[in-house]
């Protein structure tokens, strides 16, 4: 089922996730709708809040030709789709500056800094734990999306000037969707 993608101004986007105790059927059947909702609107990610949903729950699914060859050869381990309940971020390295978009933000993209590699513990949807370790594309896609579980969004990640450029489209996309910061 696709479900409706809640844009930046909608206060649900600055709740934070609550962990959930077990994978349910209902859970599981959560990640299925929301990665449905996430490859009919040509995203990469998407996580609960962004559904107008408050389980700690997110989804990821890399496009091959997103990642360059290094990168895509390291994560080549990660199974996609991803489909994490709980997921944590235990450690991070590096640091590169890269594009990013948001699903929550049509037509807005900006510059953000983010860890070059990051391991994340989470639950897989048959309550196994899971650890990764990725980089490039796919390790930035799981910043994001941990980011979204914590009520944080990726325009707070960019530096003031970039945010200051993109202004005036915040603000009325803000002012549509219930004018919340």
């Amino acid at each position: 089922m696709i479900l409706k993608i809640f844009k930046y101004g909608d206060k649900i986007l600055r709740e934070k996730a609550k962990e959930v105790p077990r994978v349910t059927p209902e859970l599981a059947r959560l990640a299925d709708d929301m990665l449905a909702t996430m490859r009919s609107a040509k995203g990469v990610g998407l996580a609960a809040e962004q559904v107008g949903r408050l389980e700690k729950v997110c989804v990821i699914e890399i496009p091959p030709e997103c990642e360059n060859e290094a990168d895509a050869f390291f994560n080549s381990a990660v199974r996609m789709p991803l489909k994490m309940f709980n997921p944590e971020i235990i450690s991070q390295e590096g640091s590169e500056k890269d594009k990013e978009g948001c699903l929550s933000f049509p037509d807005i993209g900006g510059s953000v800094t983010r860890a070059a590699q990051v391991v994340c513990r989470y639950t897989d949807e048959n309550n196994m734990p899971q650890a990764i370790t990725a980089r490039g594309y796919l390790a930035r896609s799981i910043q994001h999306e941990c980011d979204h579980l914590e009520g944080i969004l990726y325009v707070d990640r960019m530096t003031a000037v970039e945010r200051l450029g993109f202004a005036p489209k915040l603000k009325k996309l803000s002012k549509a969707n219930g004018g919340a910061r």
